[in-house]
């Protein structure tokens, strides 16, 4: 458990980056600091490590006060990680995992085996170890730096805008393989987004820090989009705040429908508007259009893949953003291994919420997976 205590950060010529804060943030969680730009997060971030010193107050690991604790061994049991990675240019990939484990004096066979070991848990391929960060993506950095921090089994995670400097779809996949890692590990995490977006997905609990460095809310995030505790952190939030309150609420009972589908390489069978593509094992492609394609195969060029999938085990955000954003405006649904389910249409979608608030009656209960009759040519 991490605590503050009253913590304040003032520099000499006045300026207060952080202003009594009083937080916990609990063992085994996640718990992200949110704000806007000059309220204190990478600040109150960097005082857990003593990277920042204090100016008042206490910081507490485990009811052990950090300032009285050895700042090179504090920060050798705290794993952190920053925007970019932070990697060292000259060291290989395998290398710069096996950092901290280095300065803690293990022996070589034992640091290789440790680093090749979170290669795989952070999903890249074994055969980057001996590359060099410049020869990777930034995605494939970011993981790397989030190896590196796990390296030497720290109980504490310290993170800071670890995926703002990647695009929009990687930064969705390395939130969700954070997440992953995380019901594996069960670290104690802060963690820095000025994304509230972010916020809500990865957090156990949100603090919103207004400019100066003071808590405005702590709450767990559905907590904290239905009952905002002053102005500042409703127009914070958002005004969207109810639609992003959606990803809380377990998708229901949905009326899905079976799709006709393309296996890609193949030629479409139909005159449908739309069709959907779809790989050996069934997992979704994208959506094509046969009248493009003609006689001829389905190609990865023919593809619109800008329509979201959304998970049958999901929320009810997921399923009604599947369903706006499809071409075809059929939202696709795919079972926790990724392979299709159906569809479903927005205003179905829509109805389920209208539902989740009202008592359930036996004469309205779709199950979830039958096939309907689909009037845009599905079976």
């Amino acid at each position: 458990m991490i605590r503050f205590d009253g913590v304040t950060k003032e520099y000499p010529d006045g300026t207060v980056a952080v202003d009594d804060l009083s937080l916990t943030a609990p063992t085994g969680r996640i718990t992200v600091l949110v704000g806007p730009s000059g309220c204190g997060k990478t600040t109150s971030l960097r005082m857990v490590n003593r990277m920042i010193e204090p100016t008042r107050g206490a910081i507490t690991l485990d009811g052990q006060d950090t300032a009285r604790m050895d700042q090179a061994e504090l920060r050798r049991g705290i794993g952190y990680v920053i925007q970019h990675a932070g990697l060292f240019p000259h060291r290989t990939v395998l290398d710069n995992i096996g950092t901290v484990p280095r300065l803690l004096g293990w022996d070589r066979t034992r640091i290789r085996d440790r680093s090749r070991e979170l290669l795989e848990r952070v999903g890249l391929d074994p055969r980057l170890a001996d590359r060099y960060p410049t020869q990777l993506s930034g995605g494939q950095q970011q993981r790397v730096g989030v190896a590196r921090a796990l390296a030497a089994d720290p109980p504490v995670m310290l993170m800071d805008e670890p995926f703002s400097a990647v695009d929009p779809i990687v930064r969705d996949q390395l939130q969700d393989e954070f997440l992953r890692l995380q019901d594996e590990l069960g670290k104690t995490i802060v963690f820095v987004t000025h994304d509230i977006d972010e916020a809500v997905k990865l957090g156990d609990q949100v603090a919103v820090l207004r400019v100066g460095g003071s808590l405005a809310q702590v709450a767990e995030p559905a907590y904290l989009l239905a009952h905002p505790a002053d102005d500042f952190v409703a127009d914070f939030v958002g005004k969207d705040r109810g639609y992003r309150a959606l990803q809380f609420q377990d998708v229901p009972r949905l009326p899905l429908r079976s799709e006709r589908t393309v296996v890609l390489g193949e030629t479409p069978a139909t005159d449908a508007p739309w069709l959907l593509v779809v790989d050996e094992t069934r997992r979704p492609l994208g959506w094509v259009e046969p009248a493009r394609v003609g006689t001829r195969a389905v190609e990865d060029a023919d593809l619109h893949r800008g329509g979201t999938v959304a998970r049958a085990s999901g929320s009810l955000r997921g399923a009604l953003d599947a369903a706006l954003s499809s071409p075809s405006r059929r939202g696709v649904v795919v079972d926790d291994s990724g392979e299709l389910v159906g569809t479903v249409l927005a205003h179905e979608v829509l109805s389920a919420i209208e539902e989740t608030d009202r008592p359930e009656r036996d004469d309205a209960d779709p199950v979830r997976g039958g096939a309907v009759e689909d009037p845009e040519g599905g079976t």
